[in-house]
């Protein structure tokens, strides 16, 4: 039985995604993304391009991971949240505007969110400025290879478009022109607890970003009772709400899933974490 589509345990997605950069989703009988992910975690250049970029972000400039595991749990997070959308009968934009006549459906819009989610930072193995700009030219040609023999070549260029379109618009002012770029958006930000701040506390790292993660103790995503989508966020000390109301609400802002989406941010216990003292800052 495949696991649930959902946001993972950092530490267990570091098991799965760790050293060698394998990739786990729920396929759920969509047999085109499952030779996807076969593509995927074949791909040796890709997987040093993770390497590339993480080390960039973390070795270089301090900062939260940006590797394999990141990568794993935003694909997870954005697939989760693709399907509870559709189970709540909300069209994705590439079968509203393509179905018709290119043939492509809600399996196929699976394959965008995914392959945007694994893609979104690889502009990071060359430069934090502007590594939305520079993941287009090099998620290019590995989505050529990936698609291929897959698609046709006129429904491979319309995928290929509508997946580029969906990294760039995860950039901090990015406007998703689509349902599938505004979910791997908000997938992005979701990737917040604890455990993707470590590294940058360990290594001395300590600002605003850090403590707040610091502060997230889970993130759960499930059926809404109002809206499609319940983002339940747990806290071990309110410094948390940074992550929520500076960084995931300006992610959700302009995405397209403002009206889908509802969040819930509580802070755990009766009395908090203290985590200058914990870290000792």
């Amino acid at each position: 039985m495949e696991p649930p589509a959902a946001s993972l345990p950092r530490e267990a997605a570091e098991d799965i995604a760790l050293p060698v950069g394998l990739i786990r989703l729920p396929t759920r009988h969509n047999p085109v993304l499952q030779q996807v992910l076969e593509r995927v975690n074949a791909d040796a250049e890709l997987h040093a391009l993770w390497h590339a970029q993480n080390v960039n972000a973390v070795d270089r400039l301090g900062m939260s991971d940006h590797g394999p595991v990141h990568m794993q749990i935003v694909a997870n997070i954005a697939l989760k949240l693709l399907r509870l959308l559709v189970e709540r009968s909300i069209t994705p934009s590439l079968v509203v505007n393509y179905a018709l006549v290119y043939g492509l459906g809600d399996s196929d819009a699976e394959v965008v969110v995914v392959l945007a989610a694994l893609m979104h930072d690889l502009g990071m193995s060359i430069h934090r400025l502007d590594h939305e700009h520079y993941s287009l030219f090099i998620a290019q040609p590995l989505l050529d290879s990936l698609l291929n023999v897959l698609y046709p070549p006129a429904p491979r260029a319309i995928m290929r478009s509508e997946i580029l379109h969906a990294i760039i618009a995860h950039r901090a002012g990015g406007k998703p022109l689509t349902l599938e770029a505004g979910i791997v958006r908000v997938a992005d930000a979701l990737d917040m607890t604890k455990g993707r701040s470590r590294i940058a506390f360990e290594n001395g790292r300590v600002n605003i970003h850090s403590v707040s993660a610091a502060a997230v103790e889970k993130v759960e995503i499930t059926t809404g009772e109002e809206k499609a989508i319940r983002i339940h966020i747990l806290m071990n000390n309110s410094a948390g709400i940074y992550q929520v109301d500076e960084l995931m609400k300006d992610k959700l802002r302009d995405s397209g899933l403002e009206r889908y989406v509802e969040i819930e941010a509580i802070t755990a216990g009766s009395s908090e974490k203290k985590l200058v003292r914990l870290f000792r800052i």
